[in-house]
């Protein structure tokens, strides 16, 4: 029995930043010389998004605030250590997962009576009993209900969750699985002159984003989850790096990722996609879900598998309204490619995603739209 995808719910941080000012920010700390400041422009300029959310509120203002705790009253960058940022993170992170679950339940029509699996993503913090658990509570779940979450597993954690989902589907086709990704990259922005943490910190948000899935389909649009696939790159393992430092998580992003993807993505879809003979569809599919690690990872995928500019659509416009939420965001776009009217019934939609390793991980999906009476 195959699982289906019933909805998508999202939620966003209440502080929005404009990638303009927070380059400007970036661009006037202290120890930032003159290259150092053309980095930073070039990277936030180049990054393709015009705002991002945060939960850090500071960043929004520039310190006027005077917190002094991630922004001083004079505009300076401070380095919290980790136990900090993560307190943060134990604070802020739950409420995102619940509000997110709670809009997808809504748009499923699924009570919260009826869900009797949960699954957690999240690399961004720590804390325990985690947020698995947080939303027995928040969202008043049946105590029964089994828990799983997946630890750092970086941008490509999604896929590895619904795909979960879709094993606990197969083996008890009355399921109804919760799965949630949360978070709060922006909990470990850092001041470096470093041209990977510009990278970093000139792509990365936070947010959050759920999916209801079933073995059985909705009475609304869903996405049947036909396959999933997994492939670890001949190379890369120094290249996407997510280690916890005292000052944070230290994100290591070179410049090598896109070339990276660019030259091993197209084996990777070779053998994970079958379009059937005399398909005129691109790779047999009508939709492409592929996570926005950044503009130029878009441009690599694009450009490899010969895909029409417009393909991509729908990552480059999350890319653009909300920047790089790693695990949440290939929900994001799946959200928004299950509520085009665009995309009709049987439309194929293939997803991929990038984590540490570097892995890549697939889906392929298909749409379902209800029949009308």
């Amino acid at each position: 029995m195959t699982a289906h995808i019933l909805s998508i719910g999202t939620a966003l941080p209440q502080t929005t930043i404009e990638q303009d000012d927070v380059r400007d920010f970036f661009a006037r700390q202290p120890g930032y010389d003159r290259l150092a400041s053309r980095l930073v422009h070039a990277a936030f300029d180049a990054a393709a998004i015009e705002r991002r959310h945060t939960v850090v509120a500071e960043l929004a203002d520039g310190g006027a605030h005077g917190r002094d705790v991630f922004v001083s009253a004079d505009g300076v960058l401070q380095s919290p250590s980790t136990g900090v940022r993560n307190a943060v993170y134990a604070a802020e992170a739950p409420g995102l997962f619940a509000e997110a679950a709670r809009a997808a339940l809504t748009e499923a029509g699924i009570t919260a009576d009826a869900v009797t699996h949960v699954v957690t993503a999240s690399c961004t913090g720590f804390f325990a009993p985690g947020p698995d658990y947080r939303l027995i509570r928040d969202l008043g779940l049946p105590a029964t209900v089994e828990r799983y979450h997946l630890g750092f597993l970086g941008c490509a954690a999604a896929f590895p969750a619904l795909r979960t989902a879709s094993h606990i589907c197969a083996s008890r086709p009355d399921a109804v699985v919760l799965v949630v990704c949360a978070e709060l990259c922006s909990l470990h922005i850092r001041s470096s002159t470093e041209p990977d943490q510009i990278v970093a910190s000139s792509v990365f948000a936070d947010g959050a984003a759920a999916a209801v899935v079933s073995g059985r389909p909705g009475s609304g649009p869903s996405l049947e989850l036909e396959r999933f696939g997994t492939s670890v790159t001949s190379e890369g393992e120094t290249d996407m790096v997510w280690l916890i430092g005292d000052e944070g998580f230290e994100m290591t992003l070179t410049a090598e990722v896109p070339r990276i993807i660019g030259r091993e993505i197209l084996d990777v879809v070779t053998g994970f996609l079958d379009a059937a003979p005399g398909d005129e569809r691109p790779w047999g599919v009508d939709a492409w879900a592929v996570h926005p690690g950044g503009r130029s990872i878009l441009d690599r995928v694009e450009s490899s598998l010969s895909l029409d500019r417009s393909a991509l659509a729908a990552s480059r416009s999350v890319l653009q309204q909300a920047g790089n939420m790693s695990s949440a965001t290939i929900l994001f776009i799946l959200r928004d490619l299950l509520a085009d009217t665009v995309l009709g019934d049987d439309a194929r939609i293939a997803g991929l995603a990038f984590g540490p390793g570097l892995t890549v991980e697939s889906l392929l999906a298909v749409k379902h739209m209800p029949s009308e009476a």
